[in-house]
Formats: structure tokens, C-alpha cells, sequence
């Protein structure tokens, strides 16, 4: 997006001032509406023009071959890719038999607004028709929080000044043309052509409910529609119901100044198993429960559970208008990804779009999860229940692969591994121990043992049982990790990735300590104390290899004797789409945040003088062609005191999708980036670290933000942090008899509802000058304060 047309800053909602279908396939992604269950994009009611059409159920997906040139053992057969289902948000106008179409007649006015305290997308738009007929066209769209299987329309058009007659058929569609896709990138997902097969239909006397099956996978769809309308003059219905669609049309003539107004209950089911009879019955008690319900109480409902969710994850940014708007943007989307996803996976995109195919990756346990553990745990706990469930799967893999334990797949829908790029797939091992560190942090943070004892504690030993297998002693009693993948997908099928093994030996102390605290359900899994004993004398012995000559730790073993990258100023980035991956693994050149992100999740394995010159090393080489990085390199800069250039950063992880950084947010949102504006914000500017059972905090504010308050959710309490550049206060607000302890900076406290605890807020001296980024690649979206 332009800097021309860069939407405008409000502190609680996203708008669109005026139309601009230069930008449709931005725009539907960033007003997409979800509950983690259902997702509709942001198309127009009348569905054209648009860019992606686009309706998601979680995990419903499609399969289909994946080809390999030149395969090999081990390959995975089959590809997973999210469908595009029934269609139930499009509402068609005709005013005189004219269809109502943005690109014909005259628009006169057109505004949407994303509210993210409302849970709404309202837009309003006033049109002439090519024969002269004024109308004002009033729709509000949610995705309800509270019934999970519901999607709600409010619609209204108004004669303007003349009598009128008028038209809207609303409708259900299946096998929607998909959009044509012209991009060799491989983020970019294939679309589907037609994946549904009709199963049935019935027509009902406000609506409709359509059956379908997938081709390949055979899951079972139904979606439904029913309506309430209200006019002050006469009016007819007609319902009709074929294979792939179904239609309520609503014909009357309205005068100047009245209104006719339809509401739309949309209502989705699907199952593996369950019969069609069965899954139309469960569409047709959810409509009933939302007509029931009624708009009203649909929106009111949507909003009380909103306050509560903003009553203790809010972030205030005074100073800051375009970080504050990011960050609850960001919040409120990374709620819709995970809210009601209830034992399915969250993907890379949410249900914003088709990206990625609507995979989940090792983002969602490193990135969001973090996140919603601090202000909407149930969600989190929902995510790793799912994972857990894909357990069976994830040891079957490791025995394909001739390993111990279970591996987990680094792509996936369903559980199976789907990745058909083995470098930065298969080898990319650490995904398992970024679930083991999202299973530990919720424990510790929540205090819930219950999750553990359910289902985390077997997912803990069959990880660590494949990192044992998996890695080896050398002779000098060293415990190596060879032939793996870090997060830096420009260096693959190393040695002795730090970020890996410093992870694998997390994991393997997380194993042995649960084993500890759960014994009898740990002999149960078969553990024995000889088992846990090697799981920590791997931890305790591994290598973690350190340049003594430069004083940095190199990424992997060697990283440091690669050739350098040669940084031109007229690269074309992504680099991977413009340099071939064989010179990429040799040279120098990080694609995202590695040995960064080793330093920020195991902060304990580096001296601060360490961090210092790590970052110092490693910001010349990375060229950030992830989105995942922005927020990790402003937590470094910000602990290492180069606070200016960590709210740079700030700003590039909040703004990719806002402003469009990477070009592609038409494919649906970052939802891990987004994650991290939060991230940037609490863990960089904020200092927060979990220790244990207390709260680590250790504030520093830029220049630029003259205060910020955080809310998080520990141990079933609200912590309250505020903090400006002289002072920090944390508290435990609306609370009676609660106490939280709390290491402020170095000193131990203890905040209780009774007595807040106020301490001069210090200063972060840097050991280093501010470190410098490749040509034309610093920090790219601090544009901000021209904008606002």
C-alpha cells in the first residue's frame, strides 16, 4: 500500500474511508472476521468485484498429490490445502432490476470500519443506479464470538428520492470460481477447482441448508441460512435450492426515506464421520438458536466478550498513535485466530486467507501462543490440546524417519507431514521443541498442571525421546545435533545449530522435570529414571559452538567461515526468489532471526556483553525475508538498549499487513507477525520474561513513547503494568487478596491488590554503537509520524 493511500490511524478500529479496488485483495484480508472456527474475508456483500473469495471452517481441508520429480524415502505422498466452503455471506441488491456494482452507476460515498471492541465490519455506501435511483446501502457483519458455528448480517438499503423497487437476494454458493493465481512464489497457495461434491439440499421457510463432501479427503460440509425482515410496506419471499446454491429473494417497493432491512443467519458444521442427516440437523439448531438470539443479543453478546478479552490483554501506547492502532489490530486478530478454534489447528494466516494453503507451522506454538497464554489462556490450552491430539501422527513420522519418540510435522493441517521441501521442512526439527517450550510456558504462566497431566507430559517424553535419538556424544563428551534445519531457512542441514540445540536441550530439562513432577504417570508412559538421567546429561553437555577469534556465537558450526553474502544495492528481495538456494546455504545471509531468537526464548545461555555483539554480528546479515523476524531483532535491540532501533522494528512487524511490507498480505494476514507486535511491545519495551512462578520485568521506553501500560494474566491473576520514562508501577487491579511476585529489574517485590508497587524506571545503556543492517535493508515501515 501506498504511502497515498495508507488507511487512516484511530486508536480502536480500522477504516476505510473510501473505496479503491486497486487494493480489494489487502483490504478483504485485513477486514476479515473470525472466531478461530469460522472465517469469512472481507469480500463485498454483493461478492464482485473482489480478488480472493474466501469462507473457512478450521482444519477443513482438501488433499491431493504432491509430485517429486525425483522422490525419496521418506517423502510425504500427500498435500493438505485449506477449502474455500460454501459462500454464506453474499446478499445481492437490484434497485429496478439493476444489480447494485460499485464499478457501474455512481458511487457517491463508501466506508467501512473494522471495530475491534464491537467485533463488527460495518460499511455504508451511497449509489446512483445507471437509470438515476438513489440508495443508502447499511450492512453490518459478525462472526460470533459466542455461538462458534454462527455468522451474522445485519442489511439495510434506503430509498432516497424516489419510490423505489427493490430486491435483495441472499444466498448460499458453493464451488465459487477460485481466483487465478500467477506467482511462482512458494507462499502462495494453489487454489482448488470446485473441491465440493453436492450431497444434499433443503429449502427451509426463511432459508436453506446445502450438503457437500470433499473430492479427496471426504469431509462432510453443511451450511445453512435463515432470515428476519422487517419493512414498513409489503413485501415477498421466495426460496429455491439447487446443488451448488441457494437463494432467498426478498422483492418490495419502498418510498423515499424507508428502509427494508434483512438479517442473515449463517450457520456451518462439518465432520469426518458424522451422516448428512445428522450434520443438516446441526446447522438447523444453530440458526434456530441464532434467530432465536436475534441480532441484538448476537451483537451484544459479541461485545461482552470482547470487553472481557480487552479488560486484560490491552496495550496502551501514549506517543505512538500508529504502534497503538497496530497493536490492538494485531490483538484482535490474533484473538479471531485462536478463540474458538477448540482442537483444531490455528494457521499461518488465521482464516484471513489462503496463504501457506492454510497450514499451521512452528510460528503458531513460537509466536501466538506466547501471546494468547498471557491474555486468553483457554485458547492457548485449545491450540495444544490439538497438537496433542496429532501425537499418533507425529510417531508414526519419527519412525519413518528411523528416530525415537514422535516428530511433529513442520506443516500440516490434519497432522500429517505436508511439507514437500525437505531442507526447510523435515530437517527443521525444532518445531518439536517449540511445542515442548509452548506446553512449558503455559504451565508456568497459568500454573494449570491439569493440561500437563492430560495430555502435555507424554508429548514432553515422546519429544525428548526423539531429540535423544536424534543427537550424540562425541568423545570429548559433547551432545551434538547434526543435519538439522534452524529457523533460518537461507542456512539448512546444519551442524550444531544454536538455536536448535540450546532448544533440544530445553526440552529434554522440561521432559525430565515433568517426568519428576508426575511419576506414576510418567512409569505409566514407560520412563524410567535411567531414561530421564540421559535426557539430562544430554541437556547438561550441549554444544553450543562460540567464535573466539570474533567474539560471536556462530549460528550453526562454521556459519562464521562461510563466505559473506555479496549485498548489492540493487538485490531483488525475497532473496529466494531471485538467488538460487545452493548459494544461499554457503554464503553468510540469514533469512530471518536465528541465533537472535536463540538469545531472546534462552535468554539464560548468553552474557549481556554476548547479546551485544551477537546482534551487533548478525543484523549485517539478515535480510528479514520473513515477517517472523522484525519482532524478535526490536526484543534484542531493545534488552541490548538500542531503543530507537527497536521501535524501527516495532514498527515493520506491525505494519506488514497494514501497509502491505511483503507484498502479499492479499493472501491473508501474518497472523505471527501481528503476534508480534505485542511481542516487540510487552517482552521488548516492557522487559517481561517468565521466571518461574514470578513475573520478570525490566522496563525501558524510546524516546518516542511517553508511556505504556500492559495487561497480562498470571496465575489466574490481572497484572497491571504502566510505565513512562521516570516511572514503572505494576498492580493487581479489581482484585481482592491477591499477591503476585515480581523481579523489578533486580530486586525481588511483591504486588498485592492492596499495595501497588511504584520504582524509578532506568535507563538501558548500550555496550555498542547501534548496529548496521545490509544496504537498503533497515528497519521499513518508521514512516510513521508523516502519516497520522
Amino acid at each position: 500500500m501506498s504511502d497515498s493511500r495508507v488507511l487512516p490511524v484511530e486508536p480502536w478500529c480500522l477504516r476505510e474511508p473510501e473505496l479503491d479496488l486497486d487494493l480489494l485483495g489487502q483490504t478483504e484480508s485485513l477486514f476479515a472476521l473470525s472466531n478461530g472456527h469460522l472465517g469469512l474475508r472481507g469480500n463485498l456483500d454483493e461478492g464482485e468485484p473482489n480478488s480472493t473469495p474466501g469462507t473457512y471452517l478450521s482444519s477443513f481441508f482438501e488433499r491431493h498429490p504432491l509430485p517429486y520429480p525425483e522422490g525419496g524415502y521418506g517423502y510425504p505422498e500427500s498435500g493438505q490445502t485449506m477449502v474455500n466452503v460454501t459462500n454464506g455471506k453474499l446478499i445481492r441488491l437490484l434497485v429496478d432490476d439493476e444489480p447494485f456494482d460499485v464499478r457501474y452507476g455512481r458511487l457517491l460515498s463508501h466506508e467501512r470500519v473494522l471495530d475491534f471492541r464491537a467485533g463488527t465490519l460495518y460499511r455504508e455506501a451511497e449509489w446512483v443506479s445507471p437509470a438515476g435511483r438513489r440508495v443508502r446501502i447499511r450492512s453490518t457483519r459478525l462472526v460470533s464470538f459466542a455461538q462458534r458455528a454462527i455468522a451474522a448480517i445485519a442489511y439495510e438499503v434506503e430509498a432516497i428520492d424516489s419510490e423505489t423497487r427493490v430486491i435483495l437476494q441472499s444466498e448460499l454458493v458453493a464451488n465459487e470460481a477460485p481466483p487465478e493465481m500467477h506467482s511462482d512464489d512458494p507462499r502462495v497457495a494453489a487454489a482448488l477447482d470446485a473441491p465440493l461434491e453436492a450431497v444434499a439440499q433443503d429449502v427451509e421457510q426463511h432459508g436453506a441448508v446445502l450438503v457437500h463432501r470433499t473430492r479427496r479427503s471426504r469431509l462432510q460440509i453443511a451450511a445453512g441460512m435463515d432470515h428476519d425482515i422487517e419493512s414498513p410496506v409489503q413485501y415477498d419471499v421466495e426460496n429455491e435450492a439447487r446443488d451448488d446454491w441457494a437463494r432467498t429473494t426478498v422483492v418490495s417497493v419502498l418510498r423515499p426515506g424507508q428502509t427494508l432491512r434483512l438479517v442473515k443467519y449463517v450457520g456451518y458444521g462439518w465432520s469426518a464421520t458424522r451422516s448428512d442427516s445428522a450434520l443438516r440437523d446441526q446447522v438447523a439448531a444453530a440458526l434456530t438458536s441464532a434467530r432465536y438470539a436475534g441480532w441484538d443479543m448476537l451483537a451484544m453478546a459479541q461485545r461482552r466478550y470482547l470487553d472481557a478479552f480487552w479488560a486484560s490483554a490491552d496495550v496502551e501506547v501514549d506517543g505512538d498513535p500508529v504502534a497503538q492502532q497496530a497493536v490492538r489490530f494485531g490483538l484482535f486478530h490474533v484473538l479471531q485466530a485462536g478463540a474458538r478454534t477448540e482442537r483444531r489447528a490455528i494457521g499461518a494466516k488465521g482464516l484471513t486467507g489462503t496463504g501457506y494453503g492454510g497450514h499451521t507451522f512452528w510460528d503458531i506454538e513460537g509466536f501466538v501462543l506466547p501471546v494468547l497464554t498471557l491474555t486468553a489462556p483457554e485458547a492457548a490450552a485449545d491450540a495444544l490440546r490439538w497438537r496433542a491430539s496429532t501425537l499418533d501422527l507425529a510417531r508414526q513420522r519419527a519412525g519413518t524417519l528411523g528416530l525415537a519418540g514422535a516428530a511433529f510435522p513442520w506443516r500440516t493441517i490434519g497432522g500429517e507431514e505436508t511439507s514437500a521441501y525437505w531442507p526447510a521442512g523435515t530437517a527443521a526439527l525444532h518445531v518439536n521443541a517449540d511445542i515442548a517450550r509452548a506446553l512449558e510456558e503455559y504451565r508456568l504462566i497459568t500454573g494449570d498442571e491439569e493440561l500437563e497431566t492430560e495430555c502435555g507430559l507424554e508429548v514432553l517424553v515422546e519429544t525428548a525421546r526423539l531429540w535423544r535419538s536424534i543427537g550424540h556424544h562425541d568423545r570429548h563428551g559433547q551432545w551434538h545435533v547434526d543435519g538439522v534445519t534452524g529457523p533460518d531457512e537461507y542456512t539448512a542441514v546444519v551442524d550444531d545449530n544454536v538455536f536448535t540445540n540450546l532448544m533440544a536441550a530445553r526440552n529434554l530439562r522440561a521432559a525430565a522435570e515433568a517426568c519428576a513432577r508426575h511419576p506414576r504417570e510418567a512409569g505409566d508412559l514407560g520412563v524410567t529414571t535411567e531414561e530421564t538421567a540421559t535426557w539430562r546429561n544430554a541437556a547438561d553437555a550441549v554444544y553450543v559452538p562460540y567464535d573466539a577469534e570474533l567474539g560471536v556465537h556462530p549460528q550453526c558450526e562454521n556459519f562464521t567461515r562461510f563466505a559473506e553474502w555479496d549485498f548489492r544495492d540493487d538485490s531483488f528481495y525475497p532473496l529466494m526468489m531471485s538467488a538460487p538456494y545452493f548459494q544461499l546455504y554457503r554464503k553468510q545471509v540469514v533469512k530471518q532471526a536465528d541465533l537472535v531468537l536463540a538469545m531472546h526464548w534462552c535468554p539464560e545461555a548468553f552474557t549481556a556483553e554476548q547479546k551485544a555483539r551477537n546482534l551487533d554480528y548478525y543484523e549485517r546479515r539478515t535480510v528479514r525475508d520473513s515477517s517472523l523476524s522484525a519482532c524478535t531483532q526490536a526484543v534484542l535491540c531493545a534488552e541490548t538498549g538500542h531503543l530507537r532501533l527497536a521501535h524501527d522494528y516495532l514498527h515493520e512487524a506491525a505494519l506488514v499487513d497494514l501497509r502491505d511490507l511483503h507484498h502479499n498480505t492479499s493472501q491473508g494476514l501474518h497472523i505471527a507477525s501481528l503476534a508480534g507486535t505485542w511481542t516487540a511491545l510487552v517482552e521488548g519495551f516492557g522487559g517481561l520474561r517468565a521466571g518461574g512462578e514470578r513475573v520478570c520485568l525490566a522496563p525501558a521506553l524510546p524516546d518516542a513513547i511517553t508511556r505504556m501500560a500492559f495487561r497480562v494474566r498470571w496465575r489466574g491473576m490481572l497484572l497491571l503494568v504502566e510505565m513512562t520514562g521516570e516511572e514503572v508501577r505494576c498492580s493487581l487491579p479489581d482484585q481482592v487478596d491477591a499477591a503476585l511476585p515480581v523481579r523489578l529489574y533486580d530486586e525481588e517485590l511483591m504486588v498485592t491488590s492492596a499495595e501497588p508497587v511504584s520504582r524509578p524506571c532506568r535507563r538501558r545503556d548500550p555496550l555498542l554503537p547501534p548496529p548496521t543492517q545490509p544496504p537498503g535493508l533497515g528497519p521499513r515501515a518508521r514512516f510513521a509520524a508523516a502519516e497520522v
